[in-house]
């Protein structure tokens, strides 16, 4: 019943993504009085301007909507006996704005779909599968019997629905730009902004109407987001948005008109509101926030109760009526001890559970403490929020641009993946226009390596604190040798192979980011654009009217 409502909201938020944008007739400027495009208007000239007046959120596929606020950060760590105490040193108030999130950790069957997604894009490539595999072998021990689960745990369907393991930070990162990709070209071919599937696998099988097909050759390189906003991808769907910024050839009828109809069409841009933002993995502060869900406990600002887990009460089993007693997470409740009595296991799992288990927490998010740890975005330091800022605080921004592989038409350069390739970021300010050009005459010059570093030194736009910026690498360098650098990134909630404390959303630990473990997984997050409130329903609020439409001679 839970994947059933799982399906059907990840169904009902993608209906909604795809009717998220229309203009709406008779909307016009209130600076300028002008109508604004729309397809039924028969008055649409070339310069006309479209707005997407309709838009209407929501989150992509197997998303959950998280309504931020403020966090004490490090506000619900505990302190326990033989552990080493004050883990986090401080305890600051931020604020975390609203983002989305997965409900569930990458499942096994998910990282398959992405194996599967490689093997018939690149049956050739055999370096890129491989390089995508999880490490298998990190259930191997020198004393456990764990040579079962190296070849069965990622592939057989016992394990489908179980948090996928062995997979790097950097992995992970990756996952979550294929995701991105393969979400929008999926949104773009449903909503026929680009050539439909069926459309499509007509042309790629020569089945069907032979002129469609001819006309519909299957693309050269996978769809990807970033080119196809640069206008890099060119397959224009039935429905893809009319240019009306043009002025060779412009049209009298608009589209749909039937027969005759002439009208231009462009790719969709983030002005259309039809594109969704980048999947990535949280940062710290969200995850903390999402973990702890502190939503359930406050009302009119007030928290009423605090926690020091993703659920209420000081311990670790449920007091329900129905389920009194009943483990809540899937950790290791003491020494040896992973599962209970057999006949009356305790967590209802030996090594990890299916990523929908227990009970969601008040966001709705499930497996939040325990199962598997879980990868965050954020560069570890010992003191991160000491130095971060107090709204939206993370640490590990590198700046990068997309390489311009043409700076004349701003055509940016692609791996043989399609994927755009990035370098330094090389200002911190929007460019006069002829520092732009003498910038691109430099990176004209620089040899065409795909190498990020390529951009000199001297040239290259360095904001991240980090080297001789990062005053928490001072610290550690002077207590000694450290473990801790720019790679090591951190990893929240505990396992099924660790005790009660790690449960605690404020915990944190670190491993380098090229690593993997059998007890680290990862969930997705996304960027919420607009206002941080999700629902008004029963909410008061200041009423604004709309704007009034101009009328030409209208008298004041």
């Amino acid at each position: 019943m839970k994947k059933l409502l799982l399906y059907s909201f990840t169904c009902l938020s993608l209906a909604v993504l795809l009717s998220g944008c229309s203009t709406k007739g008779g909307n016009s400027s209130s600076k300028t009085g002008i109508p604004y495009a729309d397809r039924k208007s028969k008055n649409n000239a070339s310069g006309a301007f479209a707005v997407a007046t309709q838009y209407k959120r929501a989150p992509g596929p197997g998303l959950i909507p998280i309504e931020g606020g403020v966090l004490v950060v490090g506000g619900s760590a505990i302190e326990v006996p033989g552990v080493e105490p004050n883990i986090y040193n401080y305890k600051r108030q931020v604020t975390v704005p609203s983002f989305y999130m997965d409900e569930t950790e990458v499942s096994n069957t998910d990282w398959l779909e992405y194996l599967h997604w490689i093997r018939y894009n690149y049956p050739e490539d055999r370096e890129f599968y491989y390089n995508e595999l999880p490490d298998t072998l990190v259930w191997r021990s020198a004393l456990s019997y764990n040579e079962p689960y190296v070849d069965n745990y990622l592939r057989h369907p016992a394990y489908r629905d179980y948090p996928v393991v062995g997979v790097s930070w950097e992995q992970a990162s990756r996952y979550c730009e294929w995701r991105t990709s393969r979400a929008n070209e999926f949104i773009l071919r449903e909503k026929g902004i680009l050539t439909d599937y069926k459309t499509l696998n007509a042309g790629n099988t020569g089945k069907g109407n032979n002129a469609t097909a001819a006309a519909t050759p299957k693309p050269d390189k996978p769809f990807n987001t970033d080119a196809y906003i640069n206008g890099q991808y060119d397959d224009k769907g039935k429905n893809a948005p009319i240019d009306y910024n043009t002025k060779a050839g412009a049209a009298t009828t608009t589209a749909g008109a039937g027969k005759g109809n002439t009208q231009p069409r462009r790719t969709a841009t983030l002005e259309d509101g039809v594109i969704m933002q980048p999947y990535r993995l949280p940062t710290e502060a969200e995850w903390e926030y999402a973990a702890l869900g502190l939503i359930g406990n406050t009302e009119y600002e007030n928290i009423n109760q605090n926690k020091i887990y993703p659920w209420n009460g000081l311990g670790v089993s449920s007091a329900s009526k129905k389920t009194r007693g009943l483990i809540q997470a899937n950790f290791k409740r003491a020494p040896g001890d992973y599962m209970g009595v057999g006949g009356s296991l305790n967590d209802k799992g030996d090594l990890t559970v299916p990523v929908i288990q227990y009970t969601a927490n008040d966001f709705g998010l499930y497996n939040m403490a325990g199962n598997v740890n879980e990868w965050v975005n954020d560069v570890y330091r010992t003191g991160t929020f000491t130095d971060a800022d107090a709204f939206n605080p993370y640490r590990g921004n590198y700046f990068t641009n997309k390489k311009l592989e043409d700076t004349q038409s701003g055509k940016i350069a692609l791996d043989k993946y399609g994927n755009p390739i990035k370098e330094n970021a090389y200002s911190g300010r929007k460019q006069t226009w002829a520092e732009k050009q003498a910038q691109a005459k430099r990176v004209d010059s620089i040899s065409k390596s795909t190498d990020p570093q390529t951009i000199p030194v001297a040239n290259a736009y360095q904001a991240d604190q980090r080297g001789y910026r990062d005053r928490q690498n001072i610290i550690l360098n002077e207590e000694g040798v450290t473990l801790v650098n720019d790679k090591s990134r951190v990893y929240k909630g505990g396992s099924w192979n660790d005790m009660a404390y790690w449960l605690n959303p404020a915990t944190r630990r670190f491993m380098q980011q090229d690593e993997s473990s059998s007890e680290v997984g990862f969930r997705c997050a996304m960027t919420m654009l607009g206002a941080p409130e999700i629902s008004t329903a029963g909410k008061r609020s200041f009423k604004t009217p709309p704007p009034k439409p101009y009328r030409v001679g209208r008298s004041k």
